[in-house]
């Protein structure tokens, strides 16, 4: 077996100084990662002591400085900073000349495509449109979750490469997102990720409610399998009653929710409809048996006055 030292990644030739600008979740772990393939951080700016703390942690002994200054010192720049945000921070960095000519600019914003990058552009940067679909703690699991994570990668058909260059660098893999449909793919990414959320807190307090003393541990197996059987096998995996339509038990459902959790109520009822849809759609719901469910599911919706949820 060899006995020979592998060479330091940041003796790798062409690495680049990095710098975050909003020290959110997303934004110290990529370049903490980025780290690891050799890049250096030189700055980083947060504003909120959550933000700073979360620096400290993951980015320890790089400075933290105003925006502008962080443009200053880097060569790649991550703007990390909340959607809503963006837009006007890109204008801003641009109007005041904090953009350098050359200078990699990457927004990891899923909304947004490259387009939203342009007043730095004009000035100069090459823009780069990075969303990791992850989702972050703002703590050092993050940099290993990034192995194997989908990135959606949009830029201007030049700097493609280097885009898809420093997302495998992170340990992720490239998927080209057109600018045109950045909004659509964000809007999956939502509804499947940030609504499981809920979903799944939503079945933990009821089933606290119902006198369950560890509902993580009943519902791991559970929502473990249905995810596997649902990336494997999509409607085919449906299950439950809704799926074969046994009307009563629905209706039993709901009525148990309007007596202990009244605020859930709307959600099952919305996605019992959508379920009861895809189930007739791919013929696992018998007609026969549909004019029933989608008959309680329409009456669970009823306002009081006429015998509805409260």
């Amino acid at each position: 077996m060899s006995t020979s030292q592998q060479p330091d990644p940041r003796d790798r030739p062409a690495r680049l100084t990095v710098g975050v600008v909003g020290a959110g979740r997303v934004g110290p772990a990529l370049a903490a990662s980025l780290q690891l393939a050799g890049h250096r951080p030189v700055a980083v700016s947060g504003v909120s002591d959550a933000s700073r703390r979360r620096a400290a942690r993951l980015l320890p002994e790089v400075p933290l400085v105003p925006p502008a200054e962080v443009l200053q010192r880097a060569e790649l720049v991550l703007l990390t900073v909340p959607d809503d945000a963006l837009p006007g921070l890109v204008s801003g960095l641009a109007e005041t000349g904090a953009v350098r000519p050359g200078q990699l600019l990457v927004h990891t914003s899923g909304r947004y495509g490259a387009k939203v990058l342009d007043p730095a552009l004009r000035a100069g940067a090459l823009p780069l449109a990075l969303h990791p679909a992850m989702t972050f703690t703002g703590t050092p699991v993050d940099v290993q979750r990034l192995a194997g994570c989908s990135f959606g990668v949009t830029a201007p058909e030049e700097l493609r490469l280097a885009a898809e260059a420093l997302v495998i660098e992170m340990g992720g893999e490239p998927e080209w997102i057109a600018e045109e449909n950045r909004p659509l793919y964000h809007a999956a990414l939502a509804l499947g990720a940030n609504h499981l959320v809920t979903l799944v807190a939503q079945a933990m307090e009821l089933l606290r409610t119902a006198g369950v003393a560890a509902p993580d541990r009943m519902l791991g197996p559970l929502l473990g399998a249905a995810l596997d059987n649902a990336l494997r096998s999509g409607d085919a995996a449906l299950t439950g009653p809704v799926a074969r339509g046994d009307a009563g038990t629905v209706a039993a459902h709901v009525a148990e929710l309007r007596r202990h959790a009244p605020q859930a109520v709307a959600g099952y009822l919305a996605m019992a409809r959508a379920t009861a849809d895809r189930a007739l759609a791919h013929g696992l719901l018998k007609p026969e048996l549909a004019e029933d469910l989608l008959g309680v599911l329409a009456d669970g919706a009823l306002p009081p006055e006429n015998g509805g949820a409260p």
